[in-house]
């Protein structure tokens, strides 16, 4: 399939009622937060050809943060897409949204369909390699409202996603490996209560491009 602006898409490549009947689905049990880990929402072979289209037609960012007085690369790409006027703020980086492209829309009817609930933007980060991370941080900006439902799809290269809790330092952190195609839900109070990040890793890795659904008041 290709997803570009000439051709209608489709979500007839395989039954879609046997995609979700076969979904593995892992609730975590921590205190103070709802996280759920989904296998994958799309076929292996798509997995692949979204990963391919999202490399190629999604406009990366080099971002850059100011540390200690010090301009420095972001340690990965980004990028910002929603619906018009959806403006987000993080780490001092103020993005406009992009447009929707249609690979966009595709992923997130289906997201929407898994999540059960309606999102009207994505943050897209790019790992290209091991030295590619994100650091300990919540998505609780602002603009994001209370209890935030956040959406987190990989495609790529499989990372370790780790989260701790922010009050109870007794509580063990958690450790995720995130594959090709799965896909996290974060909701209710984890954003207040829990950190999570991308470390470094040493090992080599592929590429890894995620997603993280998002609703913008």
């Amino acid at each position: 399939m290709e997803y570009d602006s000439d051709t209608q898409l489709s979500l007839s490549l395989w039954n879609e009622a046997e995609i979700f009947s076969s979904l593995e689905i892992k609730h975590l049990s921590i205190p103070d937060g709802e996280v759920e880990l989904y296998s994958s929402c799309f076929s292996g072979d798509e997995n692949d050809k979204i990963f391919q289209t999202l490399f190629s037609q999604v406009s990366w960012k080099q971002e850059k943060i100011k540390c200690y007085g010090k301009e420095l690369d972001l340690p990965r790409l980004t990028a910002w897409y929603g619906d018009t006027g959806k403006r987000y703020v993080y780490s001092r980086i103020a993005m406009e949204p992009e447009p929707w492209i249609p690979v966009l829309l595709y992923i997130k009817s289906r997201v929407e369909d898994v999540a059960q609930f309606s999102f009207n933007s994505v943050l897209l980060n790019l790992y290209r390699d091991g030295r590619d991370s994100i650091a300990w941080h919540s998505d609780d900006e602002p603009e994001l409202g209370k209890q935030p439902v956040i959406a987190s799809l990989s495609f790529g290269g499989e990372r370790k996603f780790q989260l701790r809790h922010k009050v109870k330092k007794e509580q063990e952190k958690v450790e995720l490996n995130l594959t090709h195609g799965s896909l996290l839900i974060m909701k209710g109070k984890t954003q207040e209560y829990w950190q999570h990040q991308i470390p470094k890793t040493s090992k080599p890795v592929m590429p890894r491009i995620n997603l993280t659904f998002r609703f913008i008041d």
